[in-house]
């Protein structure tokens, strides 16, 4: 679904590619045996090659090999048996030996793509041109001085997959469902945990803009966006910024930009002209990767279930809507906790209550689902006193409230509070009596054919009751005793 911008010389398209970079769940780094844990004091997980002491050798960390495999099986992409690594080179403070390692030309996957469903329910095939492992760059801290930079080379190192999409995106909501896929794809591998906001998962945005049918135009990358949401303000500013500098008649200019969440504006870092020569050359310390057909099957075998299959097993199954199968998808715990909750109940109520009343509270909380205070066993319980009849929907705010409050059983928390609903007709129609008696004036207008007096009835009889009646129960007698 494209995303038109409207000008005075015609309609113009958003033609936009992304470049994720995701850092590999590891507990070493990519060539040396340095640590790997987010948010450690500076400088104390650094192995003498990662900072680019010399002589120092790289040796390549299998498990950071068999993780972009994997990636690789869930971008429905080619896994090429030969890859190699090449040295990128550039200066920097935070590249301690000149260059990066990286691989150019031979890439251990490419050819692949993911599915995304958007809120019009059209599902759009975004392809990957490649996925290639390298090594990450340091970081350099500008407000901890006033004259001074300092360089932390704990991310020095650390195992990144670049994964480049094809220039097939064409609006914002397509970038962010193809993040969101994307996201949980590498979460449910376990290969990368995905997170933006600790920059283990972060993009590089190209975007351009043409007429539609005309070649593409001069792209600007705006470099390090670190949200999802982010990136779609980023495509939406930007493209509307190059479709403005068009229509007056100017050129848009090949460069990096920045993304400024505060203004959500880009703006310009540097020209980019030209390509910059990094002088990619094989590293001659590092033989080409070979991987063998019993490496690649097993590591196939070894997938889970990924979230387009399991969002069309959850509707095939457990008959969920297509709009809940995604949100229950989505993480890979909440998935997990559906299914235990689900199991042998009305999966339709668990979904709703689990979309609905359960997020709500553990947001209030400001807990995971895994911390939940209420056990997916709980809930299918207490769904069962609903469809059994046992506790009306409207008990059953109650019922949960209890469960969050006191991590009780439901059938414990019924029997504790005396909740159960009220089945018995007598009981019931007392209560009835005792509303429209107390009510006469009320009674004579219903009479008189003020019908929408009703739900009045209906509501005092059900308060009069604690919210215990029988809800249909109730509204058979109100009408009963009304129409007498």
């Amino acid at each position: 679904m494209s995303y038109i911008i409207k000008g005075e010389t015609g309609d113009w398209e958003v033609v936009v590619g992304l470049e994720v970079h995701c850092e590999v769940i590891s507990k070493a780094k990519l060539f040396s045996g340095a640590a790997v844990t987010f948010g450690a004091e500076p400088n104390t997980q650094v192995d003498f090659f990662d900072a680019g002491f010399p002589g120092m050798l790289p040796v390549l960390n299998h498990e950071c090999v068999e993780q972009a495999i994997k990636t690789g099986f869930g971008l429905n992409a080619t896994i090429n048996k030969m890859s190699i690594f090449a040295r990128k080179n550039y200066y920097y403070a935070d590249l301690p030996n000149g260059y990066q390692i990286s691989q150019s030309d031979h890439p251990i996957v490419s050819d692949g793509h993911i599915d995304v469903t958007l809120e019009n329910g059209e599902t759009k095939r975004i392809g990957i041109e490649r996925m290639h492992i390298e090594q990450d760059a340091g970081k350099l801290i500008h407000d901890q001085h006033p004259s001074k930079s300092f360089v932390d080379l704990n991310r020095a190192g650390v195992a990144l997959m670049e994964i480049v999409s094809r220039p097939d995106i064409r609006s914002p909501e397509e970038a962010g469902a193809y993040l969101r896929e994307l996201r949980s794809i590498v979460r449910y591998i376990g290969s990368c945990d995905g997170n933006m906001d600790e920059g283990s998962m972060r993009c590089d945005v190209n975007v351009s803009v043409r007429h539609p049918g005309e070649p593409y135009g001069t792209r600007a990358e705006i470099k390090n966006v670190n949200s999802i949401r982010f990136v779609m303000q980023a495509i939406e500013y930007e493209s509307k910024r190059q479709v403005e500098v068009l229509e007056e008649g100017g050129r848009i200019v090949q460069e990096t930009r920045k993304f400024d969440s505060v203004k959500g504006i880009t703006k310009t870092m540097r020209s980019k002209e030209t390509a910059i020569d990094y002088r990619y050359f094989y590293d001659p310390d590092l033989i080409p990767l070979r991987l063998d057909d019993e490496l690649i099957e097993r590591l196939r075998k070894e997938m889970p279930e990924l979230p387009a299959a399991k969002r069309e097993r959850f509707i095939r199954d457990f008959g969920v809507t297509p709009y809940d199968a995604e949100q229950l998808v989505a993480e890979k715990d909440t998935a997990a906790y559906f299914e235990r909750a689900a199991k042998g109940h009305d999966a339709k109520k668990v979904a709703n209550y689990i979309l609905g009343d359960l997020f709500a509270a553990l947001n209030k909380l400001g807990k995971p689902i895994t911390e939940s205070p209420v056990s997916a066993e709980n809930l299918g319980k207490m769904v069962d006193l609903i469809v059994d009849g046992t506790i009306s929907t409207r008990i059953a705010k109650d019922v949960f409230q209890f469960m969050i409050d006191e991590g009780k059983d439901p059938e414990t928390i019924v029997a504790e509070k005396g909740l159960k609903q009220v089945t018995d007709t007598g009981a019931i129609e007392k209560i009835v009596d005792e509303v429209l008696a107390a009510n006469p004036d009320k009674v004579a207008e219903y009479k008189s054919g003020k019908d929408k007096l009703l739900g009045w009835f209906v509501g005092q009889t059900m308060r009069a009751s604690k919210g215990k009646a029988n809800p249909a129960m109730l509204n058979d007698l109100v009408k009963k005793k009304l129409s007498l």
